[in-house]
C-alpha cells in the first residue's frame, strides 16, 4: 500500500520507518526505531532526493512507483552515500536506467565502490554553488564535508526555501504518522534522541557542523528535510540553536549534575548513591546517575554533551581501569567534548589505580576541568570518608 505523503503540491515524502532495527549501524540502541527520509519532486524534471536502507526498500520502491505514476524519473540526488540512504539506488536504477545520478565527486567514487553499475549508468558531479534546474525549482548544492561523511552534500530548493539537509538535523525514532516536528511534542518525545543522533553520529565533527550552519545562515530556509526524522517547518531557530551548542560543545544544563559509575559487586554504587545524596541536599536538582555497565555508551555519550557537571566512579580492575568506563571516556576522547568539569572516585581493594587511569585518558583531551582531590576508597566507603565526598562536593559546586 503507498504510504507517501505530500509535503508541497509536487514535493512527496515516500520514505518510510523501520521499528524492527534493534541496533543503528549495528552499534547504537533504538528502542523507538528509526526512519529512513527521501523526498520525490515531480517538474519538468522529476527529482528523487536520496534512497533509502534495504531494510524498508519494498514500502519504499512502492511509493515511489506510485507517485511516479508512470512518469520518467530524470535525476536521482544522493546528498550521503552511507547505504542507509543509499542501499536501494541499485533497484531505483534497474527500474530507471534512465536516470542520472546527481552526487558531489567524492561520492561519485564511493558509490563505484558499493556498487558494480551498468556501463550506461551516468554520474553527474556537481560543486559547491552549482545548481539543478528542474523546471519550476532550482537546486543549489552545498558541500558539507564530515557532516558525518566526507562527501556529504547539502541542497537548497529556492521556490519552497527547503534545505535538504543530509545527515544534519537529524533523529532517532520512527515516524509515527506525524511527519512534521511541530505535530510532535518534541522536548519530550524526541529531543533526548536527537542530542544522541547529534552526539554520537555527527558529534565529533563540531567545526565542519559549524561551518555548515555558517552557509545556512546565509539562506531564507523555511522548511528542513533531514534524511532521518521529522520534517522542520516551524520554529526551525529552535533546533538550529541546539545545534550551534552541540557543535561549539557547549552544555545545554550548568546546573544539574550526572553520576556514571561502574561498580561490580555494590560498593562504588553505594558510594555514588551517598554522593547523589550529599548532592541533593546541597541544592542540586535533577541529578541523573547511570550504570556504566549496562547504559549503552550512546546514552552517555549525550549525557555527557547535555551536562556540564559529571561525577565519575570506578573500581580498579586488574590493576588498570574498569573496562566499562575506559569504554566510556574513550568514547568521550573520540568525540572531543571539552568544557566539562568532572569530579572523580576511585575504589580498589589494595592498590587503586582507576583515578590514575582516567587522569591519563583525560591529559590527552581537549580541555575539561578535573575537580581535586580524588576520594580513594578501600574496598567500601567507611563513614568517615563522608566528609572527603562533601569536601569534593562542595568543591565541585563552585
Amino acid at each position: 500500500m503507498n504510504t507517501s505523503r505530500k509535503i508541497q503540491n509536487d514535493l512527496w515524502y515516500i520514505g518510510a520507518s523501520d521499528r524492527r532495527l534493534s541496533l543503528f549501524e549495528n552499534v547504537m540502541p533504538i528502542p523507538q526505531g528509526v526512519s529512513y527520509n527521501s523526498y520525490l519532486l515531480l517538474d519538468d524534471k522529476n527529482v528523487l532526493l536520496d534512497t533509502i536502507d534495504n531494510a524498508v526498500a519494498p514500502q519504499f520502491l512502492e511509493n515511489l512507483t506510485a507517485v511516479l505514476d508512470g512518469r520518467m524519473l530524470d535525476y536521482v540526488v544522493i546528498h550521503h552515500v552511507e547505504p542507509d540512504h543509499l542501499a536501494t539506488l541499485q533497484e531505483v536504477l534497474v527500474r530507471h536506467p534512465q536516470a542520472t545520478i546527481l552526487c558531489s565527486m567524492q561520492a561519485g567514487r564511493m558509490i563505484q565502490q558499493f556498487f558494480d553499475l551498468n556501463e550506461s549508468c551516468h554520474i553527474q558531479t556537481v560543486k559547491e554553488g552549482e545548481t539543478l534546474e528542474t523546471g519550476h525549482h532550482t537546486f543549489t548544492f552545498y558541500a558539507a564535508p564530515m557532516v558525518h561523511w566526507p562527501e556529504v552534500l547539502v541542497s537548497y530548493e529556492s521556490a519552497y526555501k527547503i534545505l535538504f539537509s543530509a545527515d544534519a538535523f537529524g533523529t532517532f525514532g520512527a515516524l509515527n504518522g506525524n511527519l512534521y516536528a511541530d505535530e510532535i511534542d518534541f522536548d519530550r518525545d524526541l529531543l533526548d534522541e536527537a542530542r544522541r543522533y547529534y552526539t554520537n553520529i555527527v558529534g565529533k565533527y563540531g567545526v565542519q557542523v559549524q561551518n555548515l550552519l555558517k552557509k545556512a545562515a546565509t539562506l531564507d530556509i523555511q522548511m528542513i528535510c533531514p534524511l532521518h526524522g521529522p520534517i522542520w517547518r516551524e520554529n526551525l531557530s529552535y533546533f538550529i540553536q541546539k545545534y550551534d551548542k552541540w557543535s561549539r560543545y557547549e552544555p545545554e544544563d550548568n546546573e544539574s549534575v550526572v553520576i556514571i559509575y561502574g561498580s561490580m559487586y555494590g560498593h562504588t554504587e553505594s558510594a555514588a548513591t551517598v554522593l547523589a545524596g550529599i548532592l541533593a541536599d546541597k541544592g542540586v536538582k535533577n541529578i541523573k546517575m547511570y550504570d556504566v555497565s549496562v547504559t549503552h555508551v550512546s546514552y552517555l555519550l549525550a549525557e555527557t554533551f547535555r551536562c556540564r557537571r559529571i561525577v565519575l566512579l570506578a573500581p580498579t580492575y586488574n590493576n588498570g581501569l574498569y573496562p566499562p568506563m575506559e569504554n566510556y571516556l574513550l568514547d568521550v576522547k573520540a568525540h572531543f567534548v571539552q568544557d566539562r568539569t568532572f569530579a572523580m572516585v576511585e575504589n580498589g581493594s589494595w592498590s587503586p589505580v582507576a583515578a590514575k587511569c582516567m587522569q591519563e585518558i583525560f591529559a590527552n583531551m581537549k580541555p575539561n576541568n578535573i575537580e581535586y582531590p580524588v576520594v580513594s576508597i578501600k574496598s567500601a566507603l567507611k563513614p568517615a570518608q563522608r566528609d572527603e565526598l562533601e569536601k569534593m562536593a562542595d568543591n565541585f559546586l563552585i
